[in-house]
């Protein structure tokens, strides 16, 4: 479940679990831009940690 929320004026996304989620993953523009330019290196980090 998405979102796009507002923090000091500026876009957020919102990411939930579920409608109940009661911590949220948020992050602004600079982080999703961030994200964005190491997508690769964080898909390779999920598997090689997913049985964890």
């Amino acid at each position: 479940m998405i979102e796009i929320g507002e923090f000091k004026g500026k876009p957020i996304l919102i990411i939930r679990r579920s409608e109940d989620d009661k911590f949220p993953f948020s992050f602004g523009m600079t982080k999703a831009k961030l994200i964005l330019e190491n997508i690769e290196e964080i898909k390779k980090f999920v598997a090689e940690h997913a049985e964890e």
